[in-house]
């Protein structure tokens, strides 16, 4: 059994997409655990963002930067020598990739290459783990959840840039990483939700702004059906792959899904009626009938793997999650230390 208190302390660890939402929940994370924390991105993505009001910068090297920039990519590898490198940085939005698929495309495929090529020339580094998405499988519109070994693809720019991801991790894994002396492997997973995430379109985000704002919450696609799951979920799920690829090295060095039980796969409408209801204060919510790009309607993940080779499984229920995000943004609308908030969830669910 591997310690997590222990492991992290003192290692080099470069996360990639630091100033965003998961990126601020995992570097405030790793910063508890001991780790000297090294980020590179761009500026906060969202006004306000958790990055700035938990100030996350304060515990860390935050370096301001573009993965699309290699020369500057690969100064902040020789720079700063890491051990491990999660890479989390990309365009995250199906939406914004329909109005810029390029910058979605170069971001999340050539960014992910870019990553692997300097890490591959940086004799430091021992693992990375590399973070796609759900969303890079083939959607059938099975009601049984993908494994990692089902096929990849895309309708959206999104997600093709997803499954490209993959392949380009895949091909640096099998042709050069070995020889490097680093163990690589690829995550995906379910649509993660949680206290401080402002982004455009995401569900949770619309919900908080327009309950906070007195205004009923409009809800395109009601029946859409998603892996939901506290942000610490995934989160807890890279920490697990990295702590197994340094143990052991090349027996991990592949995809792994990380998602919520099946009976927490739900529905927009319930997300939307167990907030409303909880948040209470006239909190309502209504359809929006304007037509709108496609979107899979279901999408699930089968996550045995996880749970019978990492002993990774979920640890809140999706009743405790939207608790616990309801929590985090009444605490912000009274003005109360988000920093502070923040680390408490972290520490609350170590302890789980």
């Amino acid at each position: 059994m591997i310690n997590r208190d222990s492991f992290w302390q003192g290692k080099t660890v470069l996360v990639t997409g630091h100033t965003g939402f998961k990126g601020s929940w995992l570097s405030l994370w790793l910063q508890q655990l001991g780790a000297n924390v090294v980020g590179y991105a761009l500026e906060p993505p969202t006004d306000p963002s958790l990055f700035e009001m938990a100030q996350v910068a304060q515990g860390m090297t935050s370096v301001i930067g573009d993965v699309c920039d290699l020369a500057a990519f690969q100064a902040v590898f020789q720079t700063y020598q890491p051990e491990i490198v999660i890479h989390m940085a990309a365009q995250p939005l199906v939406r914004e990739s329909y109005k810029d698929p390029l910058l979605t495309l170069s971001t999340n495929v050539m960014g992910t290459a870019h990553m692997l090529e300097a890490a591959r020339q940086t004799g430091s580094v021992r693992v990375v783990v590399s973070i796609t998405s759900d969303k890079c499988y083939e959607n059938r519109e099975w009601v049984w959840g993908y494994r990692e070994v089902d096929r990849l693809g895309g309708h959206d720019p999104y997600s093709a840039s997803k499954a490209g991801a993959e392949l380009v991790i895949a091909t640096y894994r099998d042709s050069f990483m070995a020889d490097a002396g680093i163990a690589l492997a690829s995550t995906r997973a379910g649509n993660v939700i949680g206290g401080g995430d402002w982004a455009k379109d995401r569900l949770v985000p619309d919900i908080m702004r327009s309950v906070m704002d007195g205004r009923p919450v409009i809800i395109r696609n009601p029946q859409a059906t998603r892996p939901w799951q506290h942000v610490l979920e995934p989160l807890n799920g890279y920490l697990t792959v990295a702590e197994h690829l340094w143990e052991g090295g090349r027996a991990y060095t592949e995809a792994w899904n990380f998602g919520p039980n099946d009976d927490d796969v739900k529905p927009v409408s319930w997300i939307c009626d167990y907030i409303t209801e909880m948040w209470g204060k006239g909190a309502a919510w209504q359809l929006d009938a304007d037509d709108h790009p496609h979107e899979n309607i279901l999408l699930k993940l089968d996550c045995s793997k996880a749970r019978a080779r990492l002993d990774w499984q979920p640890k809140l229920s999706l009743a405790e999650a939207l608790t616990w995000i309801v929590e985090w943004f009444q605490a912000y609308q009274r003005g109360a230390d988000m920093c502070v908030i923040t680390k408490t969830q972290i520490r609350q669910f170590a302890e789980k």
